[in-house]
């Protein structure tokens, strides 16, 4: 089958998907989000070995260390996933909020009502864990997702769409309302961002090279980011200790990922009391 005969087809899946996911109780998403967290609990050493063997293809293939970080699936990062599965779940259902209810001069009563977008296509890299926060965030506010992660973690993934596949078919929701794509071929990027018949809005995260190619390509709707710096500022008023806490885990809790803390702003009337220890503790880091 061509990329463009596949895409399709998982286009046309996840438009059908829609209709389900948008009549979805919220037991009923919430009772799939906790069968994906359970899937995965069960399938851990599986998920292990195939994240196993990104990490050994983007070694030979020579990804840096920052990069590598970002792929790895250690133990403690799959509980994360898991947690925040259940985390998910135990969050207010957004779908039929009401608000900002006022009268029109008419007489009129309007508001605004939260809905489905429909089919939401998501385009990141490098980092697994992605493809379970993007999955689980769709299947709460009640929309059908296609995810294509990075070439480099592509058994992964491949490996979590199977976890969340089962836990879908076990709650009673469509296995397309969440599509993982199964090939690293670029074309695949440039079919899911040109299908408006199929995709309501694509949402890309990562590099500023990938950001730019989404916005000048795509015939969806976009959000997207495109520069940034990550800031932390202590003020004059905060806690030093937890000031000195915070500045230090944003930097080196992990230095590969996009909310690492790239700028630190200090207030003079506190400066004298954080920077020494600051200082100490980067460059024992």
């Amino acid at each position: 089958m061509s990329i463009a005969d596949y895409m399709q087809a998982v286009g046309t899946q996840a438009r059908s998907a829609t209709r389900d996911m948008a009549r979805a109780s919220t037991n009923l998403k919430n009772q799939a989000l906790l069968a994906i967290a359970d899937d995965i609990e069960a399938n851990r050493d599986a998920l292990k070995a195939a994240n196993a063997a990104d990490m050994s293809r983007g070694e030979a293939n020579g990804l840096d260390a920052a990069l590598l970080d970002r792929l790895q699936l250690t133990d403690g990062r799959i509980d994360t996933m898991i947690e925040g599965l259940r985390q998910v779940a135990a969050l207010p259902d957004p779908v039929g909020e009401i608000t900002d209810m006022k009268y029109r001069p008419s007489g009129i009563q309007i508001g605004k009502m939260r809905v489905p977008l429909g089919v939401i296509g998501i385009i990141y890299e490098s980092r697994p864990n992605v493809t379970i926060e993007a999955a689980s965030l769709c299947l709460k506010s009640g929309n059908a997702t296609i995810l294509r992660g990075g070439s480099e973690a592509i058994e992964s993934n491949q490996a979590l769409a199977a976890c969340i596949g089962r836990g879908l078919e076990l709650s009673g929701l469509p296995a397309a309302a969440v599509q993982v794509i199964n090939t690293t071929d670029r074309a695949a990027v440039g079919a899911l961002i040109t299908m408006p018949e199929f995709v309501d809005v694509i949402v890309p995260r990562g590099g500023k090279g990938l950001i730019e190619r989404i916005s000048k390509e795509a015939r969806v709707p976009v959000i997207k980011h495109l520069d940034g710096i990550c800031h932390v500022y202590l003020d004059a008023e905060c806690d030093p200790v937890k000031a000195v806490n915070i500045a230090i885990n944003a930097k080196t809790h992990r230095y590969g990922t996009c909310n690492t803390m790239e700028t630190l702003l200090v207030h003079a009337g506190i400066a004298e009391r954080v920077l020494p220890a600051l200082a100490a503790q980067y460059q024992a880091a």
